[in-house]
């Protein structure tokens, strides 16, 4: 599903080079749950930003699903990403403008033929959000915001999942209901998710933990062969 090729990354600041990633090579398998690790400035941001087509490598190649993403332009590459690949960002990202509804339905109306306006509804109430589809982000809390977000990601139903730090802003509460629904996702419709984490409980459930360190693969732990399963009965989503 998701195949590295050697990546490295690197800025120019005047003469001076500053690496990122050195040197980057994995292979992701469909339906996988991988965790990146590691500590603030490792590069693990930045490699999920490269996997998920938010920027392009300076070297070396990125496939995604079949697809050299790596050499294609942005037209081509926004296509990739609307139709492959849900991003769930730390801080949620919703348009102020548009209610949990419409912020939902966007990547449906951008990428997808047809009419999504079921498929959203039905995401938001599966998150615990059926009434508040027609609130705006700020009548919704923090974590009502990164469940609409969630939403947004799934509503095309991409292949893969990517989240950067899904649950960094959010209190302990909302971050173990947020980790639910992505790991349902994962187990349920065979979605491949890559998390980025400072949390080393969440990086515990996954199938797989990559831990970088000075913009190198330090370590790279296949945790159980067998797809993630959610710990316990599945819980009720109140709002």
């Amino acid at each position: 599903m998701i195949e590295v090729r050697d990546v490295k990354k690197w800025i120019q600041n005047g003469s001076r080079k500053v690496e990122i990633l050195k040197g980057i090579s994995l292979n992701i398998p469909a339906g996988q749950f991988v965790a990146i690790v590691g500590a603030s400035g490792s590069g693990k941001s930045t490699l999920l930003g490269l996997l998920a087509g938010l920027d392009t490598p300076s070297e070396g190649e990125i496939w995604i699903d079949g697809t050299p993403i790596h050499n294609l332009v942005e037209t081509e590459l926004a296509a990739v990403r609307g139709r492959k690949i849900g991003f769930v960002f730390q801080s949620y990202q919703l348009i102020s403008t548009l209610t949990a509804l419409e912020n939902v339905l966007l990547p449906f109306e951008l990428n997808v033929e047809g009419n999504g306006l079921n498929q959203a509804r039905a995401l938001l109430e599966s998150v615990g959000l059926g009434e508040r589809v027609d609130h705006y982000p700020i009548q919704l809390s923090g974590g009502e915001q990164q469940r609409v977000a969630l939403a947004r990601a799934f509503v095309v139903d991409p292949p893969i999942v990517m989240a950067d730090e899904p649950t960094g802003n959010l209190d302990s509460s909302n971050g173990r209901l947020v980790l639910d629904l992505l790991l349902k996702r994962n187990n349920q419709a065979g979605t491949t998710l890559v998390l980025v984490t400072h949390d080393a409980e969440i990086a515990s459930q996954a199938d797989r933990k990559i831990v970088l360190k000075d913009g190198m693969i330090l370590e790279d732990t296949l945790q159980r062969d067998e797809p993630t399963v959610l710990a316990g009965p599945e819980r009720e989503i109140n709002g």
